[in-house]
């Protein structure tokens, strides 16, 4: 960065359009509460979050409505703030972090703000630190660092500017995400007609037992030692397709005592209240000689010769169905599971079988379908997410 004018303004130091707060807060008013400490700026969005308490072994600082406040450790990862105007009390903070007075005939905070948590300064604080971003930034060396700075009305234009074109990337980005939720609805709205139409074509609604084993018995079964076979954690299921994404080829001997035991063509349904909300289960399929074991927290479906296992699977990974689980939870807070007892209270519609095949065939088109387009909209959510920067560093640049 050099210190030259162009059309757009010039090489400004941060020394120049900002003072360090140097004031200190009194223990009592700490202590006391009346002067709330910073616990963190996030560094997504740049705002202040205040502690619950007033502990501290530190020494602290205090900061301003209106002031511009960085954390020294975590600035290079957009832990920077302008603490609201608005506000009517001091906060304080710990020495690791530094507070600024900005002055208004030359700087707009907004800007600032801004260009401060761009790409733009991230790689000006690589060529001025001289341990790169690594290094905690203190006054000392941030009062000195040269940042480009247009004319105060010019950083007006752009603010206002930028407002704008936010507001309309977030309206954007908001579609974008009702979008994809109503995508994922489909699903769950072809199958509750389905279901609802059951009734009108003869089709019975038949006790779960009825149609598969569950977390059928491995008493009498057994395998050698060193045979391979397929090992899935809950986290190789995929809660959006409902498909084993990672099997970890184990020799038996390592996972025949303490693990969930299934075959090729089970439905595997995780119980445990966190899974809950996607509906984490899959068939198990391509398991290493037809042998599968898990985490203790599936339960495990098998299928009769009366039902295919792709319906059972649909069926469960209804909201419909995933909604009477939860209704059923059982155990203490953070740790509440779907008991086997729920299967044996549940009924499953069983029309015949090659009509559950017709409907399968159709749910897997459109699931493929729905796949393909939840691809093409998170593609454009991180496009959109990509934007801001984009704008952001050409405004900085002096080219929006």
């Amino acid at each position: 960065m050099n210190e030259n004018t162009d059309k757009k303004g010039q090489s400004v130091l941060l020394g120049n359009i900002l003072s360090e707060r140097t004031e200190k807060p009194s223990l009592e008013d700490i202590y006391s509460g009346k002067i709330r400490i910073i616990s963190k700026i996030r560094f997504d969005t740049g705002q202040i979050e205040l502690r619950n308490n007033s502990n501290t072994k530190t020494g602290m600082i205090l900061i301003f409505p209106g002031d511009l406040v960085l954390s020294g450790i975590n600035a290079c990862k957009g832990a920077i703030a302008v603490y609201d105007e608005d506000n009517t009390e001091a906060i304080a903070a710990t020495i690791h972090y530094s507070s600024y007075k900005p002055y208004k005939n030359k700087v707009d905070i907004k800007f600032l703000w801004l260009l401060l948590r761009s790409e733009v300064f991230r790689d000006i604080l690589n060529q001025y630190l001289p341990g790169g971003i690594k290094t905690e930034l203190k006054a000392k060396k941030f009062l000195k660092i040269p940042i480009p700075l247009p004319p105060l009305s010019e950083q007006q234009r752009i603010v206002s500017k930028l407002t704008v074109l936010s507001s309309k990337i977030e309206e954007a980005k908001k579609l974008n995400e009702k979008a994809l939720i109503e995508t994922d609805s489909i699903i769950d709205s072809t199958l509750d007609r389905i279901i609802k139409n059951g009734g009108k074509n003869g089709w019975n609604f038949v006790p779960f037992d009825n149609v598969c084993e569950i977390n059928p018995s491995k008493r009498g079964i057994n395998y050698a030692d060193d045979l391979l076979v397929s090992f899935i954690p809950m986290t190789a299921v995929d809660d959006h397709t409902g498909t084993i994404i990672n099997h970890i080829i184990k020799p038996y001997y390592e996972v025949k005592n303490g693990y969930k035991w299934f075959v090729e063509g089970d439905v595997i349904f995780a119980r445990i209240t966190p899974c809950m909300e996607n509906g984490k289960s899959a068939i198990a399929r391509n398991l290493k000689n037809g042998v599968g074991f898990g985490s203790t927290e599936f339960h495990v479906l098998r299928p009769k010769e009366n039902v295919l296992p792709e319906w059972i699977h649909y069926f469960i990974r209804s909201k419909r169905f995933r909604k009477l689980a939860e209704e059923s939870f059982k155990g203490t807070a953070g740790q509440q599971r779907v008991q086997e007892s729920f299967f044996y209270k549940q009924k499953i519609l069983l029309p015949p079988k090659d009509v559950q095949q017709d409907f399968v065939k159709y749910l897997d088109n459109l699931q493929e379908r729905i796949t393909n387009l939840k691809t093409e909209q998170l593609e454009i959510h991180s496009e959109l997410n990509a934007l801001v920067p984009s704008i952001l560093s050409k405004a900085f640049k002096g080219e929006l």
